[in-house]
């Protein structure tokens, strides 16, 4: 079984940004060989004064009485199976929190807390979750539909480590095509996760083809804010080629 954290271990992380209308996120770091390599929580607000928290990373206190302002966190969303580092503290800590996986990605969680459920049991029509197609069912990507526009959160399917920190972090994201020069679906994702192309590009033309798209929200790296679609449909070319 792999390693995961069991105690609230608060590593280097930056502020909490408002991205729209009850969605916020964080980028925080894993520290590493030579430098450390970005990773990124999202927050999103439910009806009810509930939150659902998107790869969960622990937070100094300041910034988690901001979650807990917006709502309580009530779902714990497990996106892949490479995110299951800090879910343990995070379930101690809200222990009524529900923990959401995909399916596929049911058995790899279960290693390290107890799955609640593998679809979106929140009943709020304004926050989509989905299961990437192409991916064995082991990828999650959400659709946060607010009245500024939609937000996709997506997962290890795209990169946009702009700003890798130390040579480690550089060497990595360089190596395994971290989105160093333009977002890009990493390496290691595509022997990992992507197992049927033609379904994958499908998906990313049809978050494309959402009129109100306004960024990508990924796990690791930078929030796309700018042209959005494009970057969907040059990894949906990638994808084809």
């Amino acid at each position: 079984m792999p390693r995961f954290n069991d105690k609230w271990k608060v590593g280097p992380h930056g502020r909490l940004e408002k991205l729209d209308e009850g969605l916020l996120t964080v980028a925080g770091e894993i520290h590493m060989p030579l430098g450390y390599f970005p990773r990124r929580m999202t927050v999103v607000g439910l009806s009810g004064r509930r939150t659902a928290i998107w790869s969960a990373i622990p937070l100094a206190e300041p910034q988690m009485r901001e979650i807990e302002a917006l709502g309580a966190p009530t779902f714990l969303i497990v996106p892949g199976p490479g995110h299951r580092l800090d879910i343990r503290p995070w379930k101690a800590r809200y222990p009524e929190a529900k923990i959401v996986c995909v399916p596929g990605a049911w058995d790899a969680v279960e290693e390290a807390v107890k799955v609640d459920a593998t679809s979106a049991v929140w009943a709020d029509p304004s926050v989509q979750l989905e299961t990437v197609p192409g991916t064995e069912g082991k990828e999650a990507a959400l659709l946060v539909r607010r009245e500024g526009g939609i937000t996709l959160v997506i997962n290890d399917l795209l990169a946009n480590v702009r700003h890798p920190h130390g040579i480690g972090a550089h060497i990595m994201a360089r190596l395994l095509g971290f989105g160093v020069s333009y977002p890009q679906i990493p390496r290691i994702s595509k022997w990992m996760f992507v197992k049927d192309k033609t379904a994958l590009a499908t998906a990313f033309r049809e978050w494309a083809d959402e009129p109100d798209l306004k960024r990508i929200v990924v796990s690791h790296g930078d929030v796309i804010a700018a042209e959005p679609r494009k970057v969907l449909q040059r990894v949906a070319a990638d994808l084809d080629g």
